[in-house]
């Protein structure tokens, strides 16, 4: 491998479902990676084992690949730097919070849960740091010989990094430009837990390290942790290998008043999650866009955009478009509001783009869900082809098309029976004679010979077409009615003309 290369990862929490803005996370490093010729790494941090929940990683995996964007290496296909759980690395970090420990730039804190919560009520706004770590037990405070005989009688403790005192920490991002920290505002971070587990601040910059990761994007949201970490790349020796960092801008509400939740997702009736994820302690279902409908190409579109644009008034792009187009520079670093109507205007678009071939087995699937068997496959492609402008998501092929396979159970009859009269039986009853003797069966033969009945027996196109059309689906929708009909087909049309008429007008 080249010194040189361009390495980026994705490292969700196996803690639950995926939020678009991780899914958005895990995009951004994939463009890059892949606009570079370099490699997309997923490692799983799953360093906090009290939240760690079965399933999510194989959810995670399935996320990624349902949106195309595969990593090269991954639990799942393995690499050079494998292994690629956190939880499987465990044994090297502490010799790396070891170091830090006997350096001076990390200390053993043997506090006690109950300790830390009694300071907690005694001083408002406790901070573990230069301001109070003087007053805890720990190897800074404690003589060197009542240390030893804590670790080594098992006692259990925690190794804090210790912050300088009235320093200024700054660097470099490739979203926000320069950014400074005061130290005496940072806390003295827990780097390994009590189980021996390290945290994030410790595993991150290890592997990132170790996994020779050069480019780091990740959410706004962990820009407070920067210092830390950029101190324990320098405390460690590495600040020359340290990866160039992107934080990148939160997704938010709608009303731009905070970052998106899943909570506003259910308040406001649309997904924030990738697929659907289902809680197992509550079995409580969280909806995710696939299963609302959408497609994937839509789904990564509409999240490149979040935050990103490429300079022109271009709005649908395929990811290999993305892959060419995506640079850093052009990340916004104001949050990005999220636009439910928006996203769905990208899945109208990609359905509009999409191959009816294509779109078949999952429009098959969703009418095998709802008690249609589809035996004609040339007459599910045409049905696609004629509704899918129509479509805003994959559910609206069963509205907009189910009727091409069952006959409407119900009519709005509303729409119909208020101008309903003697003369429009007699009118309906004619066409069923007139298509009867049709042999070309096809939508402009059939238009042609309705407006002449219709023209001979003077009525307006509008006071017959309309009942026409709900004779067929059942309502005022679908595509060109005469479109309709020829689909259907000489029999199937003739049928339900005479089975509509024994409704209309009671």
């Amino acid at each position: 491998m080249s010194d040189n290369k361009i390495r980026v990862r994705f490292a969700p929490s196996p803690t639950g479902g995926l939020h678009l803005g991780g899914v958005r996370t895990a995009l951004f490093n994939y463009l890059f990676a892949k606009k570079h010729g370099g490699d997309f790494v997923l490692r799983i941090e799953d360093t906090d084992q009290t939240r760690y929940v079965e399933g999510a990683e194989q959810y995670i995996m399935e996320c990624l690949a349902w949106c195309g964007i595969a990593p090269d290496e991954s639990p799942a296909t393995g690499g050079q730097f494998a292994p690629y759980r956190q939880s499987e690395r465990k044994p090297l970090y502490r010799e790396y919070a070891e170091k830090l420990v006997a350096e001076g730039y990390a200390y053993y804190a043997f506090d006690t849960p109950a300790e830390l919560e009694q300071k907690r009520k005694e001083i408002p706004n406790f901070q573990y740091g230069h301001g109070h770590r003087y007053d805890m037990r720990n190897s800074l405070t404690l003589p060197l010989h009542e240390v030893e005989a804590l670790l080594h009688n098992g006692t259990p403790h925690v190794v804090r990094i210790k912050m300088p005192e009235d320093d200024t920490i700054n660097f470099n991002d490739m979203v926000r430009g320069y950014v400074s920290f005061e130290t005496n505002q940072v806390d003295d971070k827990v780097l390994l837990k009590a189980d021996g587990m390290p945290t994030y601040h410790l595993a991150v910059v290890v592997d990132d390290y170790l996994m020779k990761i050069t480019h780091a994007f990740r959410g706004e949201e962990w820009l407070p942790s920067a210092p830390v970490h950029l101190l324990l790349w320098e405390y460690l020796g590495w600040k020359a290998e340290m990866p160039k960092w992107a934080h990148l801008p939160l997704i938010l509400k709608p009303d731009g008043h905070g970052k998106l939740s899943k909570r506003d997702g259910a308040r406001l009736g649309f997904p924030v999650y990738a697929m659907n994820w289902t809680d197992v302690k509550s079995g409580e279902l969280t909806e995710g866009f696939r299963e609302l409908g959408f497609l994937p190409e839509a789904f990564v579109n509409l999240l490149a955009t979040l935050g990103w644009n490429d300079g022109t008034d271009q709005e649908i792009f395929t990811l290999d478009e993305l892959v060419e187009k995506f640079s850093i520079e052009r990340i916004s670093k104001a949050g990005a509001k999220f636009d439910f109507e928006k996203a769905k205007w990208f899945n109208a678009e990609w359905i509009k783009k999409a191959g009816a071939e294509s779109l078949k087995p999952k429009v098959a699937g969703m009418f095998a869900d709802k008690s249609i068997v589809v035996k004609d496959e040339d007459k599910l492609q045409k049905v696609i082809e004629l509704v899918k402008d129509r479509v805003v998501l994959l559910a609206d092929f069963y509205t907009q098309g189910a009727y091409f396979f069952e006959q409407p159970k119900q009519y709005d009859l509303n729409a119909v029976n208020p101008k309903w009269a003697d003369t429009k039986t007699d009118f309906y009853n004619l066409l069923i004679d007139k298509y009867a003797a049709i042999h070309t069966w096809d939508a402009a033969v059939l238009e042609s010979e309705f407006k002449a009945l219709t023209e001979e027996k003077g009525f307006k196109i509008g006071d017959v077409m309309l009942p026409f059309r709900i004779m067929l689906v059942g309502g005022k929708f679908g595509p060109h009615v005469f479109d309709i009909a020829a689909l259907l087909g000489k029999e199937e049309t003739i049928a339900r003309i005479e089975k509509a008429l024994t409704v209309f007008g009671m």
